[in-house]
């Protein structure tokens, strides 16, 4: 064969050498990811326990109000995905470009998309074992139903993870340093969370505050999984919780792009 008509055998066989080269290091930097989070305790606690431990207090509070309990485990749900993504997030790649590792990281041989999918990856790892600990915990030790429909769960879930990571790494751009970052995160998440009915009935909230729940991601999030887990509802009857998360999500892909930096603030 000439030269010409080997040409794009070998284009070809370069690109995938190219991608295979990637994924490798993707998956070697998520393999140190997930060994880094498990040598750091207060990471694993906030990640995993503390939504077990708000399950654990609100399943004691109302073991014996099963309609309760279906409101509490799909709100520690959406919780679950909040706080593996949109907070985790935001501390993380403050951190990360405060201390300048994120420029470290530019500056070698590792392609930066595949640092940046590692993260991503290790953040949706996390929010399927929550979500999987919340919803086992709530069937096997407190009589709450599995869900009804598997499907519809899962699309809520991952388009919560998508949405709420846009809208951490979009936070991280206002963040000035690493160490006002839990003041900024907890400012946004801890409202957040009493607004949108994650422990309660967001039928006896009061006016006002519903109507600004309506206006949050986590409130659609939370309905759209009690839908699926409590009540078997898909997602055509959930459609419009899930156009509000992807308009967030979009939203927050927009700034998460436009005002990503490898620079620390600070000199």
């Amino acid at each position: 064969m000439t030269d010409a008509a080997l040409e794009p055998l070998r284009t070809a066989g370069a690109q995938r050498a190219r991608g295979g080269a990637w994924l490798r290091a993707a998956w070697r930097q998520y393999r140190l990811e997930r060994r880094m989070f498990w040598r750091n305790p207060s990471a694993a606690f906030f990640n995993f326990l503390l939504p077990l431990l708000f399950l654990v207090l609100f399943g004691a509070l109302y073991a014996d109000e099963a309609d309760l309990l279906e409101v509490i485990v799909p709100g520690i749900a959406g919780m679950s995905v909040v706080a593996a993504t949109f907070s985790t997030l935001a501390y993380n790649l403050t951190y990360l470009r405060e201390r300048g590792i994120l420029k470290r990281i530019r500056g070698t041989p590792m392609p930066s998309s595949a640092y940046l999918a590692a993260i991503a990856g290790h953040a949706v790892t996390n929010t399927a074992l929550q979500v999987g600990i919340i919803t086992a915990a709530g069937a096997l030790v407190f009589g709450v139903d599995w869900p009804r429909d598997w499907a519809a769960m899962a699309v809520f879930v991952v388009v919560g993870v998508v949405c709420f990571a846009a809208l951490g790494v979009a936070l991280s751009h206002v963040i000035p340093n690493f160490e006002s970052a839990p003041a900024y995160v907890n400012a946004a998440f801890l409202p957040m969370l009493v607004i949108s009915g994650v422990f309660y009935e967001d039928e006896d909230a009061p006016r006002f505050l519903s109507a600004l729940a309506e206006i949050l991601p986590l409130k659609h999030l939370v309905d759209g999984l009690a839908g699926a887990m409590v009540d078997g509802e898909g997602i055509a009857t959930h459609w419009a919780a899930l156009l509000v998360l992807v308009l967030w999500g979009v939203a927050g892909a927009a700034f998460a792009v436009r005002g990503f930096s490898w620079d620390a603030r600070r000199s």
